[in-house]
């Protein structure tokens, strides 16, 4: 089997997972690249092929709907993934029609589908006889709004693109709606951390792109980050640049005085814990990492495995914080949430969401931030943040918050992440908040909001 063959396999066995077990495929899809053995051009094109499809499988579902006749929930599911994975092939990438249909007939046989090698054959052959332009037009047809013909151009379900729109017009941005999406749609760079006090950023993690904003940061532009000593051996890590700032900015909000206890409340899967042990390290603080989800526990396990310091590590739920009255000086609260400011590093989120998570989420994160207000300490401070810029989600929470507690006070966290940044980070202010945006910062979109409790 040629290595563009496996490429294609390694792809199908990730979109099946994601599809039918509720994998993630940014945990999947680097193990399987690595058992595969692949280079680094094979390598980049399974990437493509998995993120790719996944991204836009909802406009390409319509489309094998047209080209098929059949409603995309009547095709045999392990049919339907390689008809996407050829769709995406097609219409989205410089692959020859004949290569992508054959390799589909062949996953097919493969896949215990022979009876199914005809439709996928027919189906393929009939979206290569027709321009990826005259798709569009086809799929479009006549939406009866704007936000319709977002959700379909661009592959996000329309509560997403009306969420997006909701949060970029409280920034006064509305206009960048269509930046955003296309920007939820591009592969995101690959940002790695150098942990403080482990490792550093020049030394050891070779003459790299230096992140825009964050001070710790570069940017591997291609190739398997374990392929550098220092990610092995957990002095450096993988970390998207937004998430870097979201732990810098209560780590350097202000000096830490030795004693200081900290506080992760969420601390799954613990890329943030990591950088926060060190920076607690450095300035004699402790950590504690707290998570709920057994799986998750141990990916934080695994995470502060050479953190300096030896952080606690617990098992819980965040809520019960509120029993423990004025015990840390610092708490980060990574709050559970929709994930729709990382939608181009998890693609498959989109279809997985629905707006009813949004009523069951706000709740537990308003519960959680609560629980974060009672344990601080008189003069601690509180990182709220979450991986998302839904309203519901970031300033609603954290103005519910200020407005139910008068010792509660919201911190310039522009004022902070400006000096984090050595002035770079700009365009990113949110009242007293921060909102990072994939289309304008090139990182996840992390909202950040630090609060204090009055002495």
């Amino acid at each position: 089997m040629s290595g563009v063959q496996v490429s294609r396999a390694v792809a199908l066995e990730v979109i099946r997972a994601v599809n039918t077990d509720d994998a993630y495929a940014n945990l999947l899809l680097p193990a399987r690249l690595r058992r595969a053995g692949l280079g680094t051009a094979d390598a980049a094109l399974a990437t493509e092929l998995t993120y790719g499809t996944l991204r836009r499988s909802g406009y390409y579902d319509r489309v094998i709907e047209l080209a098929s006749g059949r409603q995309i929930d009547r095709i045999d599911g392990p049919l339907r993934d390689i008809l996407r994975l050829g769709t995406h092939q097609l219409l989205s990438m410089r692959v020859a029609p004949h290569a992508a249909v054959n390799e589909a007939v062949q996953q097919a046989k493969s896949s215990g589908k022979r009876s199914g090698t005809g439709f996928v054959n027919g189906v393929l052959r009939s979206i290569a006889r027709v321009d990826r332009e005259e798709w569009m037009h086809r799929v479009l047809g006549d939406p009866d709004d704007e936000d319709g013909r977002l959700a379909v151009v661009h592959s996000h379900p329309r509560w997403v693109v009306q969420a997006l729109r909701d949060a970029l017009a409280a920034d006064g941005s509305a206009l960048e709606l269509t930046y955003l999406l296309e920007a939820d749609n591009a592969p995101p760079k690959v940002g790695l951390v150098a942990l403080p006090g482990l490792a550093e950023r020049e030394a050891d993690l070779g003459p790299l792109p230096r992140t825009e904003f964050s001070p710790l940061g570069v940017v591997l532009g291609s190739g398997d980050p374990l392929s550098m000593s220092a990610v092995r051996d957990g002095r450096a890590r993988v970390q998207d640049e937004g998430s870097q700032l979201a732990a810098l900015a209560l780590s350097r909000a202000r000096p830490i005085e030795a004693g200081e206890k900290w506080l992760d409340m969420c601390a799954g899967p613990g890329g943030k814990a990591a950088l926060l042990a060190a920076e607690a390290y450095g300035g004699g603080a402790s950590l504690v990492a707290n998570e709920v989800a057994p799986t998750r526990v141990q990916l934080v396990r695994s995470s502060l495995a050479s953190a300096p310091g030896r952080p606690e590590i617990v098992e819980g739920d965040g809520r019960r914080y509120a029993d423990q009255p004025e015990s840390f000086d610092r708490i980060l609260l990574d709050a559970p949430c929709t994930g729709l400011g990382a939608l181009r590093r998890r693609p498959e989120a989109r279809w997985r969401k629905r707006p009813e998570d949004v009523s069951t989420l706000v709740p537990l994160q308003k519960a959680l931030l609560e629980a974060a207000i009672v344990a601080v300490v008189p003069g601690g401070l509180i990182a709220y943040v979450t991986c998302s810029p839904h309203l519901a989600e970031t300033r609603e929470v954290v103005d519910a918050a200020l407005a139910a507690h008068p010792e509660l006070v919201a911190v310039d966290t522009g004022a902070v992440l400006s000096e984090v940044t050595n002035g770079a980070l700009t365009h990113a202010a949110v009242g007293s908040a921060v909102q990072l945006w994939p289309h304008r910062h090139g990182t996840d979109g992390m909202f950040i909001s630090l609060l204090a409790k009055k002495h």
